[in-house]
């Protein structure tokens, strides 16, 4: 953070997150005594520990001075600590919103991220957050469990995805290596049965396909025309859900990103402001919110390192 065009900008930023989450008392369930946000409405009661968790553990990856890292990492443990408490016995974030099948997603995501930069995650609530997404979407029928969701299917098909990438990732890798080995024939799909064989008990290999069969059905769903357009308008909602899924396919080093990165960035170029922004139709309308999802979606090859070793 020493050297470009906006590393002060990004060291403020980043100083002003971890004021914010070091100095409420332990007991508070929320980094913020700013309440009632059209975020915190839309999305949940908890969302701003959600994304700021995101925001530490991909700084987590990042060049960092050995002070700096201990802060963040000491942040972070906070943030996951109330994502954790947060979380109810079904995986989801307790305080939801109008789409709070989003902010349990992203809770999810951040709590698979902490994981992955090296910070303890109670497994356990972690699987419960991976199962309630899963749980969302039937893959041998296509059906999408909307109630979290407003009653939108891409709200809830996206965290699905999300939630599946990484277990989908293992279980093809499983699979390849188990063929180059000659434990299974080159053209071995991916089954329970398969997963056994490659190494996997019964138990590992049943959910292992499970979640490579609803990421290979749900990535499909996700990237419907009727799907994309979710409420029927662009709100921050519908931002978040593409961004999900593009992240979804690079965690798992799906070959498709590069489609859907193409297929989407023309879709989000052309609903762009004259000024450079973008806003939402509905719901979470914020210029400043839309725009900085925007950004993230077009941007996401720049996270490809980190998200690969989010999916590891």
């Amino acid at each position: 953070m020493e050297k470009g065009t906006y590393s002060q900008n990004l060291q403020k930023l980043l100083n002003y997150l971890l004021v914010a989450v070091e100095h409420p008392s332990k007991y508070n369930p929320y980094i913020t005594d700013v309440r009632g946000t059209q975020i915190q409405t839309k999305l949940g009661q908890n969302i701003d520990a959600v994304l700021t968790a995101q925001f530490f553990a991909n700084m987590l990856h990042q060049n960092l001075k050995s002070s700096e890292k201990k802060r963040i990492e000491r942040a972070l443990d906070i943030c996951v600590s109330k994502i954790e408490a947060a979380t109810d016995a079904e995986g989801k974030q307790q305080g939801a919103g109008w789409a709070g099948v989003l902010q349990s997603g992203l809770a999810s995501t951040a709590l698979e991220s902490a994981s992955a930069m090296g910070v303890n995650v109670d497994k356990e609530v972690l699987n419960r957050t991976r199962n309630y997404q899963k749980g969302n979407y039937d893959e041998k029928t296509n059906e999408v469990k909307t109630d979290d969701g407003a009653g939108v299917m891409l709200y809830a098909v996206s965290g699905s995805v999300r939630a599946t990438a990484k277990d989908a990732r293992k279980a093809e890798e499983k699979i390849n290596k188990a063929k180059k080995e000659g434990k299974l024939a080159e053209n071995a799909p991916v089954t329970v049965e398969n997963l056994r064989k490659a190494g996997y008990s019964e138990e590992e290999a049943a959910e292992y396909s499970t979640s490579y069969n609803v990421y290979q059905s749900a990535k499909n769903t996700a990237q419907q025309e009727d799907v994309l357009n979710g409420f029927g308008n662009n709100g921050g909602e519908e931002f978040l859900s593409f961004l999900q899924t593009g992240e979804s396919l690079v965690v798992n080093k799906d070959k498709d990103w590069k489609k859907w990165y193409d297929d989407m960035s023309g879709r989000i170029l052309k609903i762009q402001n004259t000024d450079g922004s973008w806003n939402g139709h509905h719901c979470i309308t914020s210029p400043v919110f839309c725009t900085a999802t925007s950004i993230l979606l077009l941007t996401v090859e720049n996270d490809i390192d980190y998200l690969r070793k989010v999916g590891e």
